[in-house]
């Protein structure tokens, strides 16, 4: 509940401001119902957190791409572990958003599978060990291996997609971490919406950002 409704558009007025004050780029991807007040903010990149893969018709209930992009959302997530949809689903819900020039962030929950998904030319893949996410226990410092083959064997088959690291990830130290080791952007949920102060992280995020950026 502290990322729905009119708290999760406080919080992404929060996050956008945050991220325009560090020069870092952010996103939110809130509840459907949400989408498109969270859209009017500058400075953040709005994803739903699921679309389907349907045309206009007759798909009562289903999540059409073309609403996504009609209230000002730049793209969806894919494949998340708690929403997992199957690997032609997958392509076909990339090539349409790349017609509609929207992004996708796929994620996978191994090196293996976050290859895989890189071969269908995504915009974004990102890592989630399962087991890791909602811990606080960070995949760049549990598990930096996973981060690190995701990587090479990503650059095996995709050379351009972006790669994101997620689960776990609660402090600035955890954002440095994955970014030392390959990764370039974190995905986040409840080191930020379950936190006593979500503003404090999300500086300390963009702080391990701004960091990393100077030391390269």
């Amino acid at each position: 509940m502290e990322a729905t409704g009119k708290r999760g558009v406080d919080l992404s007025r929060k996050i956008a401001e945050i991220g325009l004050k560090a020069g870092v780029r952010v996103g939110v991807a809130p509840q459907f119902c949400d989408l498109g007040h969270v859209a009017e903010f500058d400075n953040l990149l709005v994803f739903s957190q699921h679309v389907d893969t349907i045309q206009p018709g007759a798909f009562t209930g289903r999540v059409l791409m073309e609403s996504l992009k009609s209230v000002g959302a730049i793209g969806s997530l894919l494949n998340h572990s708690e929403r997992r949809i199957r690997l032609d689903e997958i392509q076909g819900i990339v090539d349409h958003a790349r017609e509609l020039e929207l992004l996708t962030v796929v994620c996978a929950g191994n090196a293996d599978s976050a290859a895989a998904m890189a071969l269908m030319k995504p915009d974004m893949v990102a890592i989630e060990p399962p087991e890791l996410i909602g811990t606080g226990r960070a995949v760049s410092k549990e598990k930096p291996e996973i981060i690190v083959n995701s990587v090479r064997k990503i650059r095996e088959v995709n050379k351009s997609v972006k790669i994101l690291c997620g689960a776990g990830i609660s402090s600035g130290e955890d954002v440095y971490a994955a970014l030392k080791l390959g990764a370039q952007g974190i995905l986040v949920a409840s080191g930020v919406v379950k936190s006593t102060q979500p503003e404090q992280v999300i500086t300390d995020f963009c702080k391990a950002v701004q960091r990393f950026q100077e030391s390269t």
